[in-house]
Formats: C-alpha cells, sequence, structure tokens
C-alpha cells in the first residue's frame, strides 16, 4: 500500500482559530507533515461559540446555527490549505476533524461530549470524506472521552532510553507519560491537569484588550496573590486521581471571578486584588497544576530514581509563553524543559496531527488503547465514518 494523506482539524479549547495540518501516513504507519495552516475563525463564530460553553437560552437552536457555521468554516480552511498544496480532493484519503467542544461532562449519569461541526457539511464542501465523533465511543465504553493524544504521543514520541512527559498547554492543559520503552511494566497514561491558557486569555482580554499575554510579559510584572492561589487550588478537580478530563465550560470566568469574590470579601483591607497580580496568579495556577500533575505519574519522582533522564515536552500555544515554561522549569528543576519542535514536531501543530492520524485509524480498522489514559472498558476503532458521495 502506497502512502496516503489525510488532513487533521481542531480549533482547540482557546478557540482563537482552526489549526490543520496535512500529513503522510506509510504503510507501516510512519508520519510525515507535508504542510499545516492556522485558519482564523470570525469573531461573530468565535461569540456563538464561546456562548455555547455555559447554560443559556434558546441553546438548541443556537447550537444547531454554530454546528453547521463551524463545520463551513473548517471546509474553508480544508478548501484553503488544498489549493496551497496544489491538491484536489481526490489527493486526501480523509479528513479528521474534532469540532469544537462546548459540552464535556463525563462525571454526568450518563456522561457525554459535544463537539460543533457537522461532519456532513464538511464532506460536502469539501468532496473529502470525514472522520469525526472521536470521543464519543470511548466515553460509550465508560471512558473520559479525553484525552486522546497519548496514543499518538506514544507512537512518535516514545524511545527507549529518556522517560518523556508531553505537556500540551492549549487552553486546558493535558499531559501524556511516555516511561521508557524498556519499562514493559509501566502502561502510557495522560490527563487533563486543569487550566492551560483560557483563564490567562480571558482576564488579558478583559483587561488590556489583546488576545493574549504575549510571552507572559504583563503576568511576569505582576505578583502572585497567595490568597487567591490558594482558592482557586482548592478546587477538588485538582485532587481528583485520573483517570479525569475537564474544560473551559468548568474552569470559566465565572468561576474565576467568585473565587476573587470570596478573595476580596475575605481580606483585612480594602484594597482589592489588582488585574496585573491576578494575571500573575492564573499563571502560577496554570505552572503548579501543571508541574503537580507531572510529578504525581514521573517514575523518577515516584521512585526517587535519576536511572533515565526526564524531559518534558511542550506544545500547544503555551509553548510560546516564555514566562510559563521558566515558572514551570523553576517548579521542576529535575527535569528538562523543551518544546516539540526539539523532536522535530512544530509545537502548534501536534493536536492536528493527531486527528489527521485518528482518521487514518479510523480508516484502517485500527483500535486505540485509551484503557489506562481515560478508563475505558476495551481498546476501540474511535470515530464516525462520513463519506464524500
Amino acid at each position: 500500500m502506497s502512502a496516503e494523506r489525510y488532513i487533521g482539524v481542531l480549533s482547540g479549547t482557546s478557540l482563537d482559530a482552526l489549526d490543520l495540518a496535512l500529513i503522510s501516513i506509510n504503510s507501516s504507519g510512519g508520519i510525515t507533515q507535508l504542510d499545516a495552516l492556522n485558519w482564523p475563525l470570525s469573531a461573530e463564530l468565535q461569540q456563538q461559540c464561546h456562548s455555547l460553553c455555559t447554560p443559556g437560552d434558546n441553546e438548541l437552536v443556537r447550537y444547531g446555527e454554530a454546528d453547521r457555521r463551524f463545520a463551513e468554516a473548517v471546509a474553508e480552511g480544508v478548501n484553503a490549505l488544498l489549493q496551497k498544496n496544489a491538491f484536489v480532493a481526490n489527493d486526501i484519503r480523509a479528513i479528521g476533524s474534532h469540532g469544537q467542544t462546548v459540552r464535556h461532562h463525563p462525571d454526568a449519569a450518563p456522561a457525554f461530549s459535544l463537539q460543533l461541526g457537522c461532519p456532513h457539511t464538511i464532506a460536502a464542501l469539501t468532496g473529502i470524506p470525514v472522520v469525526a465523533q472521536f470521543r464519543q465511543k470511548d466515553i460509550a465504553l465508560g471512558g473520559e472521552g479525553a484525552p486522546l493524544a497519548p496514543a499518538l504521543h506514544q507512537q512518535m514520541f516514545q524511545v527507549n532510553n529518556e522517560e518523556r512527559v508531553l505537556a500540551n498547554i492549549g487552553g486546558i492543559a493535558n499531559i501524556s507519560h511516555l516511561p521508557p520503552s524498556s519499562e514493559t511494566t509501566l502502561p502510557i497514561v495522560g490527563f487533563d491537569s486543569g487550566p492551560g491558557n483560557t483563564l490567562m486569555d480571558y482576564w488579558v482580554q478583559k483587561h488590556l484588550h489583546k488576545p493574549f499575554d504575549h510571552s507572559g510579559v504583563w503576568a511576569e510584572s505582576g505578583v502572585v496573590n497567595g490568597a487567591l492561589l490558594a482558592k482557586l487550588l482548592a478546587d477538588p478537580y485538582f485532587q481528583r486521581p485520573p483517570p479525569k478530563s475537564t474544560g473551559r465550560e468548568y474552569f470559566t470566568p465565572a468561576w474565576l471571578e467568585r473565587a476573587l469574590l470570596e478573595v476580596n470579601a475575605s481580606s483585612s483591607t480594602s484594597a482589592k486584588v489588582q488585574a496585573v497580580d491576578i494575571q500573575a496568579t492564573l499563571l502560577e495556577l496554570t505552572a503548579v497544576s501543571l508541574t503537580n500533575a507531572i510529578k504525581s505519574v514521573s517514575i523518577h519522582t515516584i521512585e526517587n530514581t535519576s536511572q533515565y533522564p526526564t524531559t518534558v515536552y511542550v506544545c500547544g500555544g503555551g509553548a510560546h509563553n516564555n514566562a510559563l515554561l521558566k515558572r514551570c522549569q523553576t517548579l521542576c528543576p529535575e527535569f528538562s524543559w523543551r518544546t516539540t519542535a526539539a523532536l522535530g514536531v512544530n509545537p502548534d501543530w501536534v493536536e492536528a496531527v493527531l486527528f489527521a492520524w485518528l482518521a487514518w485509524a479510523h480508516c484502517h480498522q485500527v483500535a486505540i488503547d485509551l484503557r489506562a489514559v481515560t478508563g475505558a472498558k476495551r481498546p476501540s476503532i474511535l470515530g464516525a465514518y462520513i463519506p464524500a458521495n
């Protein structure tokens, strides 16, 4: 069988744009990234998606409209990527489209996860088969439905002589723990550690009217408020053992504002916490929750051994936040911190490659084993296939 091309698409919890990755996969499963594209989402569509992350009026109608409009944006991005590379629809085996998560409730009874991005619309507008709804089978099998990335991380990044942790810092941060492949009794595990960029982005947008805090400069100029940090870290999510997953619909602006209100009300002075200090505290929240999660799974920490060097490879938008990475290195000085660029993979495109690869796995009936990650009862073929015709 010759190599096949796939396109992976997602927007992630930060919801600022679509990430598209064009890859080639050969007969042995080897992945080559051919190109990538960042496709902007309109302000109107971003607002539609944001508003669906929390309960509101007329949700079903608003969901239906946003579902189609998000899919139209995906199709526009795919067609732009094809044109950029002088490809036509028949040159692509399938699109792997994650969609935009607006509700993720693995703890509900029954559990569920909802994504925007009608795959039928994408297939109709691109002429390419679409694989979508990757989380639903895992949830049906008793899993959290997230994170899905550890299976790809194992294939692409696990090695024999190094313990590796892949830290994806998007709107929500998640980790994949990859013990050395020689340690055959240790499973691959992964889970969401908590907020990544979502609260920091919200706060800088509110106060500086910028999309994000470039390199963490604003946060670095503030002072961490210990009372607020303690209030935020007291949330039960951080104490829950894995498997666990979360989303921006849990760590909402309202979640932050409630904590801030309580801290201000209990303060012995009339002075409120300054905006820049809250930004510094939110960066510290991400750094502490992420590094605590990494320490909880690292064999270096658990077994108190340095037999294998441990490196944390960061991907996602947080890979560009120099202040955040510096703080993580300070909190975990025994580990090396680098981005996935050191492994030859652009940190901005790792998750888009994931969904292209999951489309390949579905097309070739490859079962994905996430039992140790999500808690699913068994390995399974993930996704639903929508033909182009």
